[in-house]
């Protein structure tokens, strides 16, 4: 062949240059084009200065000589492309049987360097199993052979070098190499899971060093992160046998100066924010770093975890329940639900846990407690559907909410879905059919005329006014704003794949539902001023100071109108499960107050004309 290709270098068809590319080419007898990827080579044809070869897609195609040892790079038979071609049903068995085996001539044949996304694209005929857990156990043999270099970003190369290098001596290059305490604890995790691979290797110990070392310097700026690193230090001391020094940065010099925060708003704000910069799998370590540093842990766990995930929710009030604070955990519990103050976290986690623990709280007010939350997160803008999605995909949530409640409480659990903008038509008629599955008797109120249970209730002048310019903003500004964008949608064309219009369409089932819904609110509502409201009995306008005969505790209400609700104030809407127990009631009386299973008994004590400065129209 290469006399052959001297030949034609004397004939000037081709160049000095060409003959080694060529010569190389005929050899191997399989290529790749740039363009058109693989490519068996079948016949050098040097009178016509021709090159055979067959592509996947040119099958037969022929190639100047020039041109080809110019555009082809020749691959050898051990290349994963040649194997491919040659036995992939082979292939298919070995990458079945020996992963770290393929992988390596995958990484061979791309000199020596691939990301994940190249080797799972070039394997993608190959493993035809759930390719998840094929590269799981290809990247564990990885990290303990020599031979490979496995990066923390998915989106950096996995290298492959034919030196062998040990797993410490590498785990040694990736610590010192890593910058900043977070890339630090990555590198720290994986020497603590090759910690058997590994043990008596000085990378231990200086691991640990370095954790130290960084550790000191982010305590004031990334708290949480420092946890982390201090978790990580001691993890890898007592799987090491390294004995701690006397004095070392703790949990303690952590939350110590953390709870110290003042005022108690300030406090929970950075408490919140601590607990959710961690990793969702830190969380019960932390809480249980926080009850061993903070005396009063208990107290602030119940203020904080009705403003996080409903992950942590669960994590605060497993360790509450485990500490023996149970009771603590549900008068809070109860308290929010009854006031309607429960985050859409909270709720979401509550539903999904319906302990029989809770069963006492667990009612149809659980419900009305989650369309409260659901509508307060719409109203702030809260881009979030999970405790939406949630109770529409569990159907045994509402029937067992409810199942064993009175039948004029499910009545007013209907008309609350029904005038709430929480969800759309259709998911209400989905509750709805719940709902009557459990209480067919309420089957007409549901289908009937509306106008029968069209019933007025008071609301304070500043709350309709309120109302009604949230009425005005939505006619007379959302409404014709989204008609312009529907219509800039619709000029970009192709409504079926116009993301634009698709949203701007949605928008305006939310709006015009929302319109509807504050229609038929306003032709209920009858404003007043509360002014001079008699004090014999418990009337709206009132401020009643009452006590709970099983605590002993006082507490001091203001009840006014239907939308006037304000729990941090101690403002009650009459409607409210507590307003209603109360309302009605003289000075000395009792009564009863029931949320779900859970029941108490408290004494109206005092009766006065309550504070309207607090919902009278705000000055403009």
């Amino acid at each position: 062949m290469k006399e052959e290709l001297d030949k034609l270098v004397a004939s000037g068809k081709i160049q000095t240059k060409h003959v080694e590319p060529l010569l190389a080419l005929a050899q191997a007898g399989f290529c790749q084009h740039k363009s058109w990827g693989f490519g068996r080579i079948t016949a050098l044809d040097g009178a016509l200065g021709r090159l055979n070869i067959d592509f996947a897609t040119k099958a037969g195609h022929t190639m100047d000589l020039v041109f080809a040892a110019e555009s082809l790079k020749a691959i050898t038979r051990d290349h994963i492309l040649v194997r491919k071609h040659m036995d992939l049903d082979g292939l298919k068995r070995e990458a079945a049987l020996h992963h770290l085996d393929v992988v390596k001539i995958v990484l061979r044949s791309m000199n020596g360097r691939a990301t994940v996304d190249q080797v799972q694209a070039v394997l993608a005929d190959v493993v035809t199993s759930d390719w998840k857990k094929w590269w799981e156990v290809a990247r564990s043999e990885m990290k303990r052979d020599g031979h490979f270099t496995v990066p923390l970003k998915k989106t950096d190369p996995i290298l492959y070098q034919e030196q062998e290098i040990s797993l410490g001596d590498r785990l040694t290059t990736e610590i010192r190499t890593a910058k900043g305490l977070k890339n630090k604890i990555a590198v720290a995790a994986e020497i603590l899971k090759s910690i058997e691979d590994i043990r008596g290797h000085d990378v231990i110990s200086e691991a640990v060093h370095l954790l130290g070392a960084d550790i000191s310097t982010h305590i004031q700026t990334m708290p949480s992160l420092t946890l982390e690193g201090i978790f990580m230090r001691d993890d890898l001391r007592a799987a090491g046998n390294i004995t701690p020094p006397e004095v070392q940065i703790s949990a303690r010099d952590i939350f110590g100066p953390l709870s110290q925060e003042t005022p108690i708003e300030r406090l929970l704000e950075k408490l919140v924010a601590f607990f959710e910069e961690l990793p969702a799998v830190k969380h019960r370590r932390a809480l249980e770093a926080f009850k061993e540093v903070v005396p009063d842990w208990g107290a602030m766990l119940v203020l904080i975890f009705n403003r996080v995930t409903a992950k942590l929710a669960g994590e605060c009030a497993r360790l509450l329940m485990i500490e023996g604070r149970t009771q603590l955990l549900k008068d809070t519990l109860a308290r929010l639900v009854s006031q309607h103050a429960a985050s859409s976290e909270l709720l979401l986690w509550l539903g999904k846990e319906r302990d029989d623990v809770f069963a006492d709280i667990l009612g149809p007010e659980v419900f009305r407690a989650m369309i409260t939350a659901m509508e307060r997160d719409a109203f702030n803008e809260k881009k979030t559907n999970r405790l939406h999605d949630f109770v529409l995909e569990d159907m045994q949530l509402l029937p067992e909410l409810i199942e064993s409640a009175d039948v004029e409480i499910i009545k007013d659990l209907v008309r609350s879905l029904q005038l709430s903008p929480a969800f759309d038509d259709m998911d209400k008629r989905s509750l709805l059919g719940r709902i009557v599955k459990v209480y067919p008797q309420i089957q007409s109120m549901i289908t009937g005329d509306s106008g029968k249970d069209d019933k007025t209730f008071l609301v304070s002048w500043a709350s309709l006014q309120r109302r009604k310019a949230e009425y005005d903003e939505l006619v007379n500004k959302a409404i014709p704003a989204n008609v312009k964008d529907i219509a800039i949608a619709k000029s970009y064309g192709d409504l079926r794949e116009n993301h634009e219009f698709k949203a701007a369409k949605e928008m305006q089932k939310v709006l015009h539902r929302r319109k509807h819904d504050l229609e038929l609110q306003l032709a209920r509502a009858r404003g007043t001023d509360f002014a001079s409201p008699r004090t014999d009995v418990v009337v709206p306008g009132t401020r009643v100071a009452f006590t709970d005969l099983d605590s002993n505790k006082q507490e001091v209400v203001q009840i006014f109108g239907a939308w006037d609700g304000d729990p941090d104030r101690n403002i009650l809407s009459y409607l409210t499960p507590l307003g209603q127990a109360l309302l009605n009631k003289a000075a000395g009386q009792e009564t009863e107050l029931v949320s779900g299973d859970h029941r108490r008994r408290v004494r109206v004590d005092e009766i006065a004309p309550g504070d309207t400065s607090l919902v009278t129209v705000e000055a403009t």
